[in-house]
């Protein structure tokens, strides 16, 4: 195949700055004149990737099957040896870290904005992964934002477009390509850490009395979904839906809470559902649902942390090296690590300071309060990794008591009267304006730098409950295993009964600024049932109520109430 290499000239974009996830903005910023192409080179500018192999998938979003082909161009004609391409563009967040690990791939290339909405109006993302599979470190993020700036010309090789829908073995100029199937090498490595078996045995012995739904909300993992829960387990057609990825997630926000993921919630309560689950646009997330029961990402974590020796066979063989969490996430799993004579860290949000410790061999099951869970089977947080975790504990749970049916509510109601809860919610203020959020954080910043709110006393209008201030601090980390230090990771007030707010600006958003509150409440097991079973807003009330008075939140944002409660 005869080929050229072209070398165009170009001029540098401001703003091009990837985040923990990437870089994200709106699909008409990508679609700018050389915009997409600056930030591709960049990265193979700041990596040196000539005769390597990366990977090249996502969650198939508008805008991805042209993206892909702008990647084979570059990449080609900076020396890329091979790519693996997942099929019509395709490869769950997860399932491109099992790729590039599997088949040792030198990185990859993931098309994705996660769980924020697509379509020609909505949001595309490129993120760059390394070889183990998890996200580039902000030691390679800096050097691609370094390259973006002064970048005055990209390469490419002029071909035609390779038809991303046929799998098989293909020359692109200099460059091998191999288009894989999307699914089989995820499903293979589920197969290898749950007991599929014991699972498809209590799903089926059950048929009547536990029902299970699969929401793929038209992300990624739709086929997934399908491959596991009907081919593999033997449900039933309706046990999954929305399972057809859709560029524009068939116009949804394919974020797995209670507000995003309302069809599933109305379904669960209507059909009495025992299970029920939703994954977000790329795989990573997910939520666990049951009728009358929602389980928080903290508690999700911190329960497949206590049953994961005895019931999943990866863990029982391997054992659970430690735990972790980001620092917003609930200290429930801390209960389950001390018990357990665990280490359990707490790290910044961001799914790489969890990979240097798995690396390393410290950290075997983790999670963030964002709906992100996982283990070191790679280097991603992994949404469907996380439903098929608590279907086999599940099983194994009701194997252990075949007297009683066991689901979702009696989970973590047998999980309270022993650790405790930590009752946890968050309040996430999407797209306000960037000017108030800056204020917001700017006076949290000087009650840190004062001590002006310790040991003042707040009460609760509506409770009558006082809490008092035990101090006020910005999370900073410094990572155990490469000696970085991340500062300023959220703002954290404490209470005297241990009680605490966060306060956090996320970067996961494409414009404005997103500000998330989280409130944490710990309440002993001895408290009793009828304490510990509340639900989280009851319990929460009066430390939510004391959180916006005494940080001005609703006058600095200009929101009375938050576009998400979770």
């Amino acid at each position: 195949m005869s080929y050229q290499v072209k070398e165009v000239k170009t001029k540098p974009y401001d703003g091009q700055k990837p985040g923990t996830s990437g870089l994200r903005k709106r699909v008409k910023v990508f679609q700018q004149e050389h915009y997409t192409e600056n930030f591709v080179q960049a990265i193979f500018d700041a990596v040196d990737l000539n005769g390597k192999t990366i990977v090249i998938g996502g969650d198939g979003r508008f805008f991805s099957p042209e993206t892909v082909q702008t990647i084979l161009k570059i990449g080609s004609a900076n020396g890329v040896a091979k790519f693996i391409v997942g099929k019509d563009s395709i490869l769950s967040t997860p399932a491109a870290s099992n790729v590039i690990r599997k088949y040792k791939a030198d990185g990859g290339i993931l098309l994705t904005a996660s769980h924020n909405p697509g379509g020609p109006n909505a949001d595309f993302g490129i993120k760059y992964n390394v070889s183990n599979g998890g996200p580039a470190p902000e030691n390679v993020t800096n050097k691609i934002f370094e390259k973006t700036k002064t970048i005055s010309s990209y390469k490419v090789i002029e071909l035609a477009p390779i038809d991303l829908s046929k799998k098989g073995f293909f020359t692109y100029g200099p460059s091998n390509v191999e288009i894989i199937d999307s699914v089989s090498d995820y499903v293979q490595l589920l197969e290898s850490i749950f007991d599929f078996p014991l699972i498809k045995n209590f799903l089926q012995s059950h048929a009547d009395s536990f029902k299970v739904l699969f929401d793929g909300m038209h992300g990624v993992t739709g086929p997934y979904g399908r491959a596991i829960f009907i081919d593999a387990l033997g449900l039933p057609e309706t046990s999954v839906q929305n399972a057809v990825p859709l560029p524009d997630f068939g116009g949804g926000h394919p974020d797995p809470n209670l507000t995003y993921a309302h069809e599933l919630v109305e379904r669960v309560e209507r059909e009495n559902i025992h299970f029920g689950a939703a994954s977000d646009g790329d795989g990573d997330r997910n939520m666990i649902y049951g009728k009358g029961a929602f389980v928080t990402p903290s508690d999700s974590v911190a329960i497949i942390a206590d049953w994961a020796a005895e019931a999943i066979p990866y863990f029982k063989k391997g054992g659970v090296k430690g735990l972790a969490r980001s620092m917003p996430t609930s200290a429930q799993i801390d209960k389950v690590a001390k018990k357990k004579g665990l280490e359990c860290a707490v790290v910044p949000t961001g799914w790489k300071f969890f990979g240097n410790l798995m690396d390393a061999g410290r950290l075997s099951i983790c999670g963030e309060e964002s709906f992100g869970t996982g283990s070191d089977h790679i280097r991603e947080k992994d949404g469907v990794w996380a439903v098929v975790a608590w279907l086999n504990i599940l099983a194994y749970a009701n194997q252990q008591s075949p007297n009683e049916l066991i689901g979702i509510k009696e989970l973590l109601e047998k999980h309270y009267a022993v650790y405790g809860r930590s009752f946890f919610s968050r309040y996430d203020y999407e797209e306000v304006p960037a000017v108030g959020a800056q204020s917001l954080v700017d006076a949290i910043n000087v009650h840190i730098s004062t001590g002006s709110l310790a040991s003042t006393s707040h009460v609760s209008k509506s409770t009558g409950q006082k809490f008092t201030v035990a101090g006020v601090t910005n999370f900073d980390y410094t990572d155990p295993i490469d000696g970085s230090i991340s500062r300023n990771q959220g703002q954290i007030v404490t209470f005297d009964d241990g009680s605490r707010v966060v306060f956090r600006l996320s970067g996961t958003g494409s414009q404005g600024a997103t500000v998330r509150m989280y409130v944490e409440r710990y309440v002993p097991a001895s408290a009793g049932p009828a304490e510990l079973n509340k639900d989280a807003q009851e319990g929460l009330k009066g430390l939510i109520e004391v959180a916006l008075q005494l940080s001005n939140l609703p006058e600095f944002l200009g929101r009375e109430k938050p576009t998400v409660i979770t």
